[in-house]
């Protein structure tokens, strides 16, 4: 049986709309209900009932899902298994999203070829639908991500506390500089409520920019200022490409790490303890960052909003 017929078929299982698999899959809605249609006919039964709301599932399509899940996760393990090179006798695929790449997820990879020198290792990126996505059907084994989607089959876990801080691309700012030189950097709804309470007069900037950590390259290079992760920052701080706003409040914002449930108890186990190591180190490079901020701000004390709650640095 085609695997893509499968795969779309939980698709619009998770979105509950045609329309919606679509553009996750990338392809037409037509192709996506062709794609079911053929599956339908494959199996006798039809597996969604249709209504201008969307796609719910039969009771047919309800006992396929689990079978569908299984035979993509067997598919993964198979391509995964076979495409093992020699000398190497585990594998782990690892999915983040972009800015968790940077400073963490290629740190990961580089305590796990040291820590563990059998195991293969391969990397994908993508926003967290499309990390999901990936992990429910065993492409990837573990995944970094802002914001964790709970599926069955899957383990969520707080990762770190990620500090958002305002930078400028010029020396010595303050705080009354930025409102001209300002880009307003999406981190998400939570932050875009924090920033509105406790920075109304930065909310009204003439550039939107929804991406994450690469926007400091952007205000690095174009001497403007915005909010970047502190661990993502600290290189470019310290080369004095990138300069700390005195009295600027950070924000608070989680990363968290997922799991499939069914990897290897021993070799989950091992790429915990490495990410454990990496995570440690961060959290090191990111208080230095803070103490920083905190020392040329006035009183020493530095605000930071997120998470429905309010944390003082010194």
């Amino acid at each position: 049986m085609d695997i893509t017929l499968i795969r779309t078929f939980l698709e619009v299982s998770a979105t509950g709309s045609f329309v919606s698999a679509s553009a996750r899959l990338f392809v037409t809605q037509s192709a996506v209900s062709l794609r079911v249609q053929r599956l339908e006919e494959a199996l006798g039964h039809p597996l969604f009932t249709r209504s201008k709301a969307g796609a719910e599932l039969t009771p047919a399509g309800k006992e396929f899902e689990r079978y569908a899940l299984s035979m993509v996760k067997i598919w993964a393990e198979a391509r995964q298994q076979i495409a093992i090179p020699d000398g190497f006798s585990r594998s782990l695929t690892i999915g983040a999203q972009y800015s968790l790449w940077p400073r963490l997820g290629f740190r990961w990879i580089d305590a796990l070829r040291r820590d563990v020198p059998d195991l293969s290792l391969h990397a994908e990126i993508g926003m967290p639908d499309r990390l999901t996505r990936f992990l429910v059907e065993g492409v990837v084994q573990t995944a970094l991500m802002y914001t964790p989607q709970m599926r069955p089959g899957l383990r969520v876990e707080e990762l770190l506390a990620d500090e958002l801080i305002l930078v400028a691309g010029w020396a010595r700012p303050e705080m009354a500089q930025v409102a001209a030189r300002y880009v307003y950097v999406d981190w998400g709804a939570e932050f875009t409520q924090a920033h509105a309470i406790k920075l109304p007069d930065l909310c009204n900037s003439g550039v939107s920019l929804t991406l994450g950590a690469l926007a400091a390259d952007f205000i690095a290079n174009r001497g403007l200022a915005g909010y970047v992760p502190a661990r993502y920052a600290k290189r470019a701080l310290d080369a004095g490409v990138l300069h700390l706003v005195a009295d600027a409040p950070t924000f608070h914002y989680p990363a968290w790490v997922v799991w499939r449930e069914d990897v290897d108890e021993t070799l989950a186990a091992q790429a915990a303890a490495a990410l454990t190591t990496v995570v440690a180190e961060i959290d090191r490079s990111q208080s230095d960052v803070l103490s920083e901020l905190a020392l040329i701000s006035e009183d020493h004390e530095v605000e930071t909003f997120g998470s429905s709650h309010l944390i003082f640095h010194k």
